[in-house]
């Protein structure tokens, strides 16, 4: 992976414009030279912000141009007002670039239920536009302008190969906290010179999205902003045309997302420990996704991994109350490959070992196995998640006051 570069046909900036008390970056900009292909998915909770709502009308478009997206305001519960200031917002932008407002998406992030500033965000949009360039430089600077308690700005990118011509995939998140599957308070924008239309580009990023960023999980809470845009130039002059091209940029999107999403697990707030939950042996994704989610949900279990406890027993218990039909004299469970579990029964295992080998690593892996009975079958599922910290704790009772 190329940790910092764009497609070709893309430009982005990142600049400040005073939202943030801070002063840190708080203005982003990822814009298409020419029309390209978009979609999008956004976030399942109900309450959504006004972004959200905004972008959602303007996807699987052929025309798209942009997204501007600001940090630390999410203008999200902000009533009519909100829906104005964020179409302003496009507006503004369209007529820099001189397009039509509905080719240009925006997100926000940050405080929910504060007006946005508008007269501050209109009079930074020029400067976003002016600092616009295809460098390294800028695209790490449109990424760091997403942060809101991040502590490092999220990039890669990827060169691919098809039987057409070579492409690049690159994608730029923020996230490090009120994370779910379905999505969480992430954003994400993923962008390629590949020649695909908006239905294939809604097609490849469900497929990467249900396998990476609804795959983790920091605290079970579903946020208001969530949004992942993949926009599509068409300025390599290549095109997936066989199985194996589609099949092969389809990989490589999902690649993009889960670079992305596990760096976002990785800079969860206050996180001692990054947590790999593969549930295996089930009949259905489904089942195997439902497990997976209690446990990596589960505060018991985040505080025991926490405390470096290879408490096995909240594990197995979250993967019970997980409302699938399984049984448990055919469930095994590891922790970082110790079995500590096995066809229902405890195994004997050097606990104090395993504790010093949780503490003195960051990395936990817990793989937990059915191996028949009821719903037993070939499917498994990957989960990513943080373990639950006093620091979470303080950082989240202080973040409004």
């Amino acid at each position: 992976m190329n940790s910092a570069s764009l497609p070709t046909g893309f430009t982005a900036s990142g600049t400040t414009c005073g939202i943030k008390q801070s002063g840190k970056p708080d203005l982003a900009l990822f814009v298409s030279e020419s029309a390209a292909a978009v979609a999008g998915v956004f976030t399942t909770n109900r309450v959504v912000g006004a972004p959200v709502i905004v972008s959602r009308e303007r996807v699987l478009s052929e025309t798209a141009r942009a997204v501007i997206i600001n940090s630390g305001n999410a203008n999200a519960c902000t009533g009519e007002q909100g829906l104005k200031d964020a179409r302003q917002m496009t507006a503004n932008v369209a007529a820099s670039l001189g397009c039509d407002a509905d080719d240009v998406l925006v997100c926000s992030t940050g405080i929910i239920g504060v007006p946005l500033p508008m007269n501050i965000i209109s009079a930074g949009i020029p400067a976003a536009i002016e600092a616009l360039d295809k460098s390294g430089g800028a695209y790490n600077s449109a990424a760091t302008a997403m942060m809101t308690t991040d502590t490092f700005a999220k990039q890669t990118s990827v060169d691919v190969k098809l039987s057409t011509g070579s492409i690049r995939i690159s994608g730029a998140a923020k996230g490090a906290a009120m994370i779910a599957p379905n999505m969480a308070t992430m954003l994400a924008v993923i962008m390629t010179d590949a020649s695909l239309s908006a239905a294939q580009c809604d097609q490849m990023l469900r497929y990467g999205v249900d396998r990476t960023f609804n795959c983790i999980s920091v605290d079970g809470h579903t946020s208001t902003s969530d949004t992942v845009l993949l926009f599509a130039s068409g300025t390599a002059d290549a095109a997936p045309v066989t199985d194996d091209d589609h099949k092969t940029l389809r990989d490589a999107v999902q690649q993009i997302c889960e670079k992305l999403a596990t760096d976002i697990i990785r800079d969860a707030e206050g996180a001692g420990h990054f947590v790999t939950v593969d549930v295996t042996g089930f009949e259905t994704r489904e089942a195997a996704f439902k497990v997976a989610k209690e446990i990596s949900e589960s505060a018991l279990v985040k505080t025991a991994i926490t405390g470096n406890d290879p408490n096995w027993g909240r594990i197995t218990s979250a993967a019970g109350y997980a409302g699938i039909n399984f049984d448990t004299s055919f469930l095994s469970l590891k922790i970082n490959n110790t079995e500590v579990f096995k066809a229902g029964t405890p195994v004997e295992y050097d606990e104090s070992a395993l504790s010093q080998q949780m503490n003195d690593n960051r990395e936990v892996h817990l793989l937990l196995k059915l191996s028949g009975g009821p719903t037993s079958g070939s499917e498994s599922v990957r989960f990513w998640t943080s373990d639950l910290t006093q620091e979470y704790v303080r950082l989240n009772s202080e973040y409004t006051t």
